[in-house]
Parts: C-alpha cells; structure tokens; sequence
C-alpha cells in the first residue's frame, strides 16, 4: 500500500518486532527461540481441548451458542470465572469493587486491551511512564499511538520509588506532568529483565502517583501487565496492584 493513502498514524506505524521474531521461530522448527513467547508443541492440550470442545459443539443447546456473538464486554460466566481465578491468586476471601467479575473485559489477548486501554486514557503527545528497561512490544504500541515514553530504573525488586519521585517532580516543574497519563508495569517476571515487583513496591507506585494526581489536574492510572503471573516455578506469588489501598479505581490488570 502506498504511504500516501495512509492515515498520520498509519504512516508513523513501523512493523512490529514480534512480527520478525514469530515468523523466524515458525519458519526453523529446529531453532529454540526465547524470543517469541510460543509454547512448546508438545506441551499444546490437543486431546483435553478436543474432548471439551465436542460436547458443547454436539449439543443443539450449547453448539450454536457457542458459535454465536456475545456481549462487547465477553462471555458472563467466562467473566465470572476469571474474577474468580484472580480473587484464588490474590488470597481475596469477601469479593472487594477491585475484584467484581462485572470490571471484567475479555480481549483478543492482552494487547488489544493495551490499545484500547491507551486510546481510551491518551491523547497525541502524552506521557506514559514505564520501566526502564521496558517490554519493548508495548514501546511499538505508544508510537503507533503518537504517545511519548520516559523511562524509570529499576532495582531488583521493581521500580525505583525514589527515582520515580524525582521523575515525577521533573515533569511537574517542566509543566510536563499534565501530559503524564498512566504509568506501565510489567510486575511479574518482567521482561526483558525478569524482575518481579514487590507488593510494597506497587502499593508504594500507587502512593506516587496519586501524591501527583492534584497537580497533574487528573488521575494517573498504574497499567499492571501481568502477563507472566503464573509461570513461577517456585516460592510464594505476589499480590497484585488491585489489593492496594484506593486501587479499585487507578489500577487497570492485564492478564492473559
């Protein structure tokens, strides 16, 4: 297609990375690549899949339904079991506002709510923060977006809260921090660095941003990418950013 038929953001959209990295592992069956995320093959459930799928599709009650539209928000009990499953992850006993399976979308995956999310928050030219280094896929979503990134370090268990501080307060005194509109987490195992952030860290992320919110002149939301939640092989897991204190209406989860 021409450039010149092509939407402004349709012109600043370069090809995606992942794009590359999925077709080389596809391409040479025999190349083990860390890079693009696929599962092993032998590991895929075929027969578990084709023995649960047969059933629904038998029955005239459940075949046709289950080939039909659904609701924009998704599948109601599939919402319900998944706000289930993250209350088990996160030890929640008595179901909190943060933890309603009604606050519940399913998306193509976890970067379709990604856009939607920032096109949802942001305008041309925002700020979004993130970690530095960050999740380099979601850097190829803020520039197709026209949206600007600024990084903040990372230690061994999250981010920098004092680093964090001082970026704040950078923007603040540049009359940038208007500009900043969500800050972005990938907190469990983190890629590229495979850092997992600590609740203290996140519940003291949260604290930050919302120190900022009044001079900002509007919320600043915490995007958790929690993407990799549950491929701990060992220890306890980590609570998530939705058991902070005021989380129910800052924090947006991503899970896939």
């Amino acid at each position: 297609m021409k450039t010149d038929a092509l939407s402004e953001m349709g012109r600043r959209t370069a090809p995606p990375p992942i794009s590359w990295l999925m077709h080389a592992a596809l391409s040479r069956p025999k190349l083990i690549s860390l890079a693009a995320g696929f599962t092993d093959h032998a590991t895929l459930p075929v027969e578990i899949s084709r023995k649960v799928l047969n059933p629904v599709l038998r029955s005239p009650k459940t075949g046709q339904l289950a080939l039909q539209y659904g609701i924009t928000a998704g599948e109601t009990n599939l919402r319900q079991l998944t706000a289930r499953h993250l209350q088990k992850l996160d030890g929640v006993r008595v179901t909190s506002k943060s933890h309603s399976w009604e606050r519940v979308m399913i998306t193509g995956g976890s970067q379709q709510l990604l856009y939607m999310t920032l096109e949802a928050l942001c305008d041309e030219g925002d700020l979004v923060l993130v970690e530095d280094p960050t999740y380099f896929v979601f850097l190829s979503i803020l520039q197709s977006r026209g949206l600007r990134a600024h990084g903040v370090r990372l230690e061994r268990d999250g981010l920098d809260l004092a680093h964090l501080e001082v970026v704040l307060q950078r923007l603040k005194k540049s009359g940038e921090l208007r500009r900043v509109k969500a800050l972005y987490l990938v907190s469990y195992f983190q890629n590229p660095t495979g850092v997992t952030t600590s609740f203290e860290k996140k519940r003291g992320i949260l604290k930050l941003l919302k120190k900022f919110e009044h001079a900002a002149g509007h919320p600043i939301y915490l995007i958790e990418d929690a993407a990799y939640r549950e491929l701990r092989f060992k220890g306890p897991d980590i609570q998530s950013a939705l058991m902070a204190p005021g989380a129910s209406d800052r924090v947006i989860y991503a899970g896939t």
